[in-house]
Formats: structure tokens, sequence, C-alpha cells
């Protein structure tokens, strides 16, 4: 596959000019630029929209510069719109000639409108270059571009390509590339390891999908400890509880939360974070076979929480919950989750707001103001105590299925909560991880959510190298 991050360049001596404007000032520009050109312009009924495009021509017919619409001030529809830009312009070099609202997020918007997922095409697309605008630290968007590629390849690969031991070497090739160490606990150990939640989940699955829980650490021990939990179901068919053919047709997406943990990692490891980073990847097939774990059944956590069983299709919180209970042991400045876990979230918020949860209100300010200015958009919603009584079970501790049929995303983060000490700052994400259509920048497929504003929340708690 092409290197988005190679469609962003220091510098060239060929760029096309770009110029950048808003409704307000179009006169002006045009203006500026000469009367044939304007009268061009004025012919293609160019008017400055979000994401209008006039390509103007020189003398020998080549590009000779190209104008580009913001839109007016809402910049909530301008987030990444400079990556409709790099979708439809040809292959050749590009330097704005104009400012740009957010240089930074029109870098990283150019060089993901390049994205595309050709992992199985016989013919590479050409990509168009952008000469990093001025303000911009290149390192600082390419990293940014190749871990949100990194994300994107990982969701949109198929699970024939990417299981347990797929997403596991992804997890150690990652951490090879900026020095972590990295682990991993394998079918039986897991037992042995008292991580039987992970365990119960994956063991239906093929010895060459065996369930694993991998472990990343980076960092100075020293430093303070921000760990990361990300939900790696590489594959989803509901269990005994088994999905309809159409439940499954996006499953493959189903180790988003594991992509995106991945992804924000990247981010921090690239960027030289004084933090000590540990991401753990509890990884999975839920599949169906005769060790599968049956609806009824009542499993111990590692926690020494015990569960009932009132769904197989309820998974991830389990083997999250395992996982969470080992990032706890080591009491993190910091604990983040992501996990594709819940259809009621997007039924609640769609698919492009992911629901967020913590207990902490300096945490949740903090966070919702990263996603506004990132244009990174979350929402919080309540850890509401009064439903913990619909995920009660009259056998066990608990149970992973909530009853009723409401607050299905609440509900779920309530039974996650049971398995972090409330003096530990967490954060859980419900994601949908998944663009159902193209937008600019954002191409349908795969996609990184919430892990732009949850790198700036955490390069402003713990500093910069």
């Amino acid at each position: 596959m092409n290197a988005v991050s190679d469609s962003l360049i220091d510098s060239s001596d060929v760029a096309i000019p770009i110029h950048a404007v808003d409704p307000e000032g179009l006169d002006a520009l045009l203006a500026s630029i000469g009367e044939v050109e304007a009268a061009w312009a004025r012919s293609t009924g160019f008017d400055a929209a979000a994401g209008a495009v006039t390509i103007i021509a020189d003398a020998g017919g080549r590009i000779g510069r190209v104008l580009f619409g913001l839109g007016r001030s809402d910049r909530s529809r301008a987030a990444m719109i400079t990556g409709k830009l790099s979708a439809m312009l040809p292959q050749g070099d590009y330097q704005f000639a104009t400012e740009l609202p957010d240089p930074m997020l029109g870098a990283v918007g150019w060089a993901l409108g390049n994205y595309r997922f050709e992992r199985y095409k016989t013919n590479l697309s050409p990509i168009p270059r952008l000469v990093v605008p001025r303000g911009v630290d290149p390192a600082e968007a390419r990293g940014m571009a190749r871990a949100i590629t990194m994300v994107r390849d990982l969701i949109n690969t198929p699970a024939n390509d990417l299981g347990p031991a797929e997403l596991s070497q992804a997890i150690h090739d990652l951490g090879a590339r900026f020095g972590a160490k990295v682990g991993e606990i394998v079918g039986d150990e897991l037992l042995s390891a008292n991580l039987p939640m992970i365990h119960a989940v994956g063991r239906a699955a093929d010895v060459d999908r065996e369930p694993r829980l991998v472990d990343l650490v980076w960092g100075n021990p020293a430093h303070p400890k921000v760990t990361l939990v990300g939900k790696g179901v590489t594959f989803d068919t509901g269990g005994l509880d088994i999905k309809p053919s159409s439940g499954m047709l996006l499953m493959k997406k189903d180790m988003g939360g594991a992509a995106n943990t991945m992804g924000l990692a990247h981010m921090i490891m690239e960027a030289k974070l004084p933090v000590r980073l540990r991401l753990l990847v509890p990884t999975v097939e839920n599949a169906i076979s005769g060790p599968a774990f049956r609806p009824g059944d009542v499993l111990r956590s590692r926690g020494g929480v015990t569960v009932e069983i009132g769904n197989t299709d309820a998974e991830g919180r389990l083997i999250l919950a395992d996982a969470l209970a080992v990032a706890a042991e080591e009491d993190p400045a910091l604990l983040i989750d992501l996990a594709t876990l819940t259809g009621a979230a997007r039924v609640a918020l769609g698919p492009e707001i992911p629901a967020v949860y913590t207990h902490d209100e300096a945490l949740a300010a903090d966070l919702a103001r990263h996603a506004v200015q990132r244009l990174d958009p979350l929402w919080r919603l309540p850890l509401w105590a009064p439903y913990e009584a619909m995920i009660d079970s009259k056998i066990a501790d608990i149970n992973n299925a909530g009853a009723g049929g409401f607050a299905g995303s609440i509900t779920a983060a309530l039974f996650l909560d049971r398995f972090v000490p409330k003096t530990i700052p967490w954060i859980h994400g419900d994601i949908y991880a998944w663009n159902a259509s193209s937008r600019p920048g954002r191409p349908e497929g795969g996609e990184a959510q919430t892990i732009r504003a949850l790198f700036a929340l955490i390069q402003e708690r713990f500093g910069t190298a």
C-alpha cells in the first residue's frame, strides 16, 4: 500500500499553489490573481463553499493554481476537509499559498485523503504530495498520519488474514519500531496466569487462533504510568448466541478498539512523551465449537468477581474486564480503554460520535475541550449507578448482559466499572471505528476515533520530552 505519510514533503521547487479561501475573502483573492483567471473562476461557479475546487490552467495547459473553498466559520464541517483535495487532484506537488485555519489538521487531512486500502489490489493509485504548511512540524504531521493509517489498515484487513496471532504480531512490530518490550500469554497459559474470561471467550477458536493477552511496555519506569487497554476481538460470530449473517458482515472490525489503542500508543511513542506507557490487548476470536462458553455459564474473573453469562455476544466486556484488572494492579496515573462495544452507543450518538465514560469531572472536561480543539468528536454519557440493577444476577455477582433492553452502552460501561478501582482516573470509550460512507479525509472503512483528542489530553497532562 502507498505510505500516505510520504505525501507530506518538506519542500518542492515545482509546487503548484493552492489558494484556500472562505466566502468572505473570495473577492479579494480573485482581485489578486488577475482578470483572466478570476473570470475563469467565476465562470466555473466557484463560491468558496466548503470543499469547492476550481483548477486554473496556465498558458501551457498545465495546472497553474488551485482554488479551494473553506466554507463559512463552522469548523466542525471543515474537519479533514483538505482530504478532498488530495483525493481529486492529479499526481504532482502542491503547496498552500494562503493560511489555513488549522495548518496541522490541514496537513493530516491531506495525507489521510490519500488513504486507500489496497492490500488486495494489483495496481496502486498514484498520490499527490503536499509541502507541509508553515508552522507545522513535518515529523509530527507524518507521524500522526502513519498512526491513523495503521489503525485503518488493521481494521480493514479481513479476519482470514488478521486473527489473534496476526494482531499480536502487529503489536510486536509496533514495539520493535520504538524499542518497547512486548510479551504475551497464550492459550491455556491464560488459565495459569489467572485470566479466565479471556480464555473462556476465545477457547472455541482453532488452534492457530488461540486467545491471548498481549502486553507492550515502553518508556522510563520513573515516569507517570499511562495504560491503554484495547478490545481485540478479531471476529465475532456472537458465539452460541449467534449473530444473523447481516450482523456479521462488519465483524472484522470488532478489534477496532485494539487498533485505536495501538494508534494512540504509536503517537505517544513517536512523540517521546515522558510517560511509562503500557498497552494491553486481550485478543480472541469469538468462535463456535464444542468448547464454546454457553449462556448460563458462570465465569470467575481475574478480579474475583463472578459473572453469569446472559449472552455470549456480550463477549468484549468479558475480555476487557480481565485486562482492566491487570492494568489496575499497577495503579496507573491514567487508564484508558477503547472498544467497539455496543450497538446501543450507535443508536444514541450515531457512527461519528463515540460515547465516553469517566467518574472524573476534570478529566471529562479536559477531554471534551481537546475533542473540540482537535475536531475529534466524542460525547460523555453517565455512569448512572441506578442502572447497575440491570446487570444484577441471581446466582453470581454480576450478569454480562443488561436486562430490559435499555441503556445498553451505559450498562456495559457499568460492567467494566466493577473492575476499575475508583481511585484510578479512567476513561472508557465505546467507539464504532468505521466510516459507513466516504467524507473528505475519511474514506469508507476502518477509522481512528478519539485518539487525536486523547493524545492531546495525555500530552497536556504529562508534558513533552
